[in-house]
Formats: C-alpha cells, structure tokens, sequence
C-alpha cells in the first residue's frame, strides 16, 4: 500500500516537501512558460498564503547551478522534469526577502533595508561556496562596503568573475510598504514617500538591479501581495513585466478542484469526513475573467484538510486563526481612511461593479477603484465574471466574509458604547433555536442586549442592513449555523439563511430571515407597520418557492419587524 503523503500546510521549501514525503501539486509547466515570455523580468501579485514562497523555492531549486545534481530526484517525476527548459540549473540564484523589514519609521528602515540585502548576500556566497571557493575572502571584502548599491554590485562582479548569470529573486518587494500603508495615518504617508520616492534607498536597489541587466542580471521574477509600489519603483526599473492578471497565470497559485480531488487521493483522505461545502468556504479566486477555473486558496484548503485527519468530524474551526491575523492589517486601512461605508456597501450586496487596476500610486488609494483593487489583491474580493457586460468584483467565499464580519463587528462595537455580547447568553439562545426549534429567547436576547443599546443617533439611519450585520457575527461564531447574507436563489436574495452548521446535523430546522426595521417614530402608523410586514411576508413567499428552498421541510420562514429600540414583530410564514 502506498504511503499517504502529508500535508504541506505552512511549508514554503521546495527541497524539504521533495525529500519529506510531502505532497506537490504540479505547477512546474509555468517555469517553461514564464520562460517563453517575451521579457525576462517579471512581477507577479497574489494574496497571502497562496504559496508565493513556495513557488519561488521551486524556481531557485530548477535554475540555481547548485543543484544541478538532483534535478532527477528534484523534477524527474514532473512536467518540467519530462521537458526541461534551456535554463534549468544554469544559474546563480539570488534571494532578497523583505518580509522582515523594520518600519516604525524612515531610519530604522533604512538600516534594515541594507542589513537585510547584506545579510541576503552573505547568505548567497554561503550557499554557493562549494562554487565560489573563497566565500571567507569575498564575506570580508563585503563588510568593508555599507551600501545597497556597493553590496549589489560585489555580488554580480563575483558572479561575473566566475563566467555566470544571475538569476534574481524577490520575495514580498511590498511588505514594509504595506506596514506603513495600514497604519493609515498623515505620518505614515510622509514615511512611505521619503522610503520609497525620490533618491529613496530603494530606488537605489531597483536603479542598481537594473543596471546589472546589461551584464550579468538574465533573469528576475518579484512577488507580493499589492501592486501600490509598482507605480512608485518602476520609473527607476521601469524592464519588469506584470503577469498577474494575464489569463494564462490564473491557476500559477491556488488549487483548482480538480487539484483538490488529487489532493485528497495522495493523503488517502476518506471522503464521507467532508460534511461542508469546501466550494462555497475556501473556493472561488478568479485571476482573469475569462479563465475557465476559479481557485482554493492553498493555505486554507490544507488547514482543512489537515484538521480532517487529525480530528476528523470533531474538527470545529473551520476559518484558520491565522487567516483573520493575516488580514487585521485591514482594519486599520478601513478605520483610519474612511472606507467603512464602501465596506458595508460591499457587504451587504456582497458585489461592486469596477474595474481592477493594474498598478497605482499610494497618495491615490482612496479613490473607489484602487481601494477595491486593493483589496481585491489581498484577497479579500475576487473577479465576477457572472456578468459579460459589466466588470465587477465580489467576495470570493465564506472564510473571507468571516472576515468582513468580524471587521463591521467591530465598527459597531466601537460605534455603540457599552456593547457587548454575552456568550453564555446567547450560546443558550441559539441552542434552542437549533435544538428546541423555539426562536424567541434569541429575538429577546438580541433586542434586549443589542438593539436597546443602540443609540437615538444610530438609529437616525439604521436600516435593515445594519440589524443584520449585527446579527451575521453572533451566528459566524456559534457553530450552530453558517449564516448567508444574500443567498442567491431564483426568487430574488434572502436577507438571512441559517444552514446547519458541520457540528451540529442534528439541529431542527434551518431558517431564512426576512429583516424589516421602523424608526420609534412611526412605531405607532399602522400603515407604515403593515406595509413593511406584507412586503417581507411576500419575500418569503418566493424564497419558499424558489429552486433552492422548493419542497424542503426542515426549514421555517421568519418575516422580523423592528420597532426602535423597545419592540420586535415576528411572523412565520407557513
């Protein structure tokens, strides 16, 4: 019987997923692509943790002369390793990686910026001194040189003196741009100017990049997460190449399904474990809108299936924790530029008809469109390609409207003073909603330790929206229910549908909430009460008729009027 392969959940190195019996899934027919392009350089953006990484390891491992020995034991059993290409194994592979950057302000980033590409460097002749020979000497003639473009410049001279090329690497170009860009402050914009503008020291990195081009620079792939500082570095390397949006890279990174079926083959997962939609949680990343195969993000389908294995049906956070620590840099670019109301009209349509923007400047990141290309880098939207006429974006699945949920959770938290939830409370109240299919001790709890907190002035302009983005967190974190926000379905779009939650199948009924909202002003106009009821009433109706609900038993159809601060309606519909 064939030993499972194990998971490479975190792992980013090449060599150690070859050699530790871990599973690769095939993405090495765009080394020969990318080598096929018409330029050398090249950019590519993708969110994190969609193995950016890993795919740079693998690019360091088929083109670095080192390991020209195990291209067999590295590729033999692989598309490039079947029809390698001119380069393999013909380089000398540089790594800068910028994920370490210090950035609290522009000294500490500039003395961190040039130890890293020292350190870098030294690392370079340490890795290559079976090659070199003398990589003691050329470690000493290094410290005697203090800047960027000095230390560039020993290193492709070496690399020159030894009759090679250089093949350049960059991992996370962006990262101390977007640590200064989340901090979303006055003071911040002046440090991100004076970092990266002007006679910047990382203009100088680029302008000296450039320059080995002429003579020993072949090739050179960058990654990140943000296109904001392609705009602000490419006048001073202004050869790359951004393939990020071309339809032929859609699936470089992120698994398609048909990636996930093999997945689940070589860990010899039994499938009956799955009691999710794994499409509708981890699935639906598009790159171009006419590419064929919407993607998983890798990291978070291995969380999953990690979790199965070791914990099987008992496996209870379905979102990875470091998924929402990944993504809380976003709270402060949200909170800190007024982008909130964009944020809650995203998610309460759950789609924003703009285009993406292929690079742009930082001092123009409030404009409607680059914030959401902003986001749609970080993979907080994706493409919906739904429409052929118009080009818009949407949120690609339920791990990242979590996220949203959490983040207006915690606008209203700080907007309503004195606001909190009692887990005990309404942990009880939910649990007899599922199990005792009793809905009225969660309306109680939640008008009364909620909706009575909120003040005159929120409710000046409260709507049905904001009662139900109050309500979408409390259920996204009781594992009773997954809630969905406008459920599509062929009637229309449900404010609230509560399907059974993967931990509890023995749950009664499922539900589908219509929400109206009255101000206490007319909390005593019959008519107006009426009208909002009949039409919520009327909703349900065709939601129960739909394609989606038709003939289905098990799930009860509410119609909730909110009266101001003190009252709540609710009416089922049979």
């Amino acid at each position: 019987m064939t030993k499972p392969k194990r998971i490479p959940y975190g792992i980013p190195n090449f060599d150690k997923i070859r050699t530790g019996n871990f599973l690769y899934v095939d993405k090495t027919r765009f080394i020969e692509i990318l080598e096929n392009e018409s330029t050398d350089y090249h950019f590519l953006i993708r969110p994190r943790k969609f193995g950016k990484t890993l795919f740079l390891s693998l690019l360091e491992h088929y083109y670095d002369i080192r390991f020209k020995d195990r291209f067999q034991e590295l590729f033999g059993d692989f598309y490039i390793g079947q029809n390698p290409t001119p380069g393999a194994n013909s380089y000398f592979v540089m790594n800068f990686d910028f994920s370490g950057l210090l950035s609290s302000n522009v000294e500490r980033f500039e003395k961190s910026f040039t130890e890293t590409i020292r350190n870098n460097i030294e690392m370079f002749f340490s890795v290559h001194r079976d090659i070199l020979k003398n990589t003691e000497d050329l470690m000493k003639q290094l410290s005697e040189r203090n800047t960027v473009g000095s230390y560039i410049e020993f290193a492709f001279r070496i690399i020159n003196d030894n009759n090679g090329k250089a093949y350049v690497i960059i991992d996370e170009y962006d990262h101390f741009a977007n640590d200064i860009i989340a901090k979303g402050t006055t003071l911040s914009e002046k440090q991100y100017k004076d970092s990266v503008w002007a006679n910047s020291i990382v203009k100088d990195f680029y302008e000296t990049l450039k320059k080995g081009t002429k003579t020993v620079v072949d090739k050179i792939f960058i990654t990140g997460i943000t296109p904001i500082m392609l705009d602000d570095v490419t006048s001073g390397f202004n050869i790359s190449d951004n393939v990020s949006l071309e339809e032929r890279y859609n699936e470089i990174l992120g698994l398609t399904r048909d990636e996930v079926e093999w997945v689940m083959l070589q860990i010899c997962l039994d499938k009956s474990l799955i009691t999710v939609d794994i499409e509708n949680i981890y699935n639906g990343y598009l790159f171009n809108k006419r590419a064929q195969n919407r993607l998983f993000n890798s990291t978070m389908i291995f969380y999953y299936l990690k979790g199965l294995l070791i914990s099987g049906n008992d496996f209870e956070d379905l979102v990875d924790k470091n998924l929402k620590t990944d993504y809380g840099r976003i709270e402060n670019l949200i909170n800190k530029r007024g982008n909130k109301e964009k944020i809650r009209q995203l998610v309460e349509k759950n789609s924003i008809t703009t285009d993406v923007i292929k690079q742009f400047s930082m001092k123009f990141i409030n404009e409607d469109k680059n914030f959401f290309s902003l986001l749609f880098y970080m993979g907080l939207v994706t493409i919906d390609n739904s429409d052929p006429y118009n080009y818009a974006l949407k949120i690609p699945n339920y791990s990242i409207k979590t996220i949203f949920w959490g983040l207006i959770e915690s606008m209203l938290t700080e907007e309503i003073e004195d606001l909190s939830i009692d887990n005990s409370q309404y942990l009880g109240s939910i649990r007899s909603l599922a199990y005792e299919d009793d809905y009225k001790p969660f309306f109680e709890y939640f008008s009364q330790n909620i909706v009575k907190l909120l003040s005159n002035r929120d409710l000046q302009n409260t709507v049905e929206k904001d009662i139900k983005f109050l309500l979408l967190p409390i259920f996204s974190n009781s594992h009773y229910y997954f809630p969905f926000s406008e459920l599509e379905n062929s009637e229309g779009y449900t404010d609230i549908y509560l399907k059974r939650g993967h931990l509890h199948p023995g749950s009664v009924s499922e539900w589908v909430w219509e929400l109206k909202y009255i101000k206490q002003s007319d909390a005593d106009n019959q008519k107006i009460f009426i009208e909002k009821q009949n039409t919520a009433i009327e909703q349900l109706k065709r939601y129960k008729s739909s394609n989606y609900f038709k003939n289905r038993t098990d799930v009860r159809y509410l119609a909730v009027v909110f009266v101001g601060k003190k009252d709540y309606i609710v009416k089922e519909v049979f």
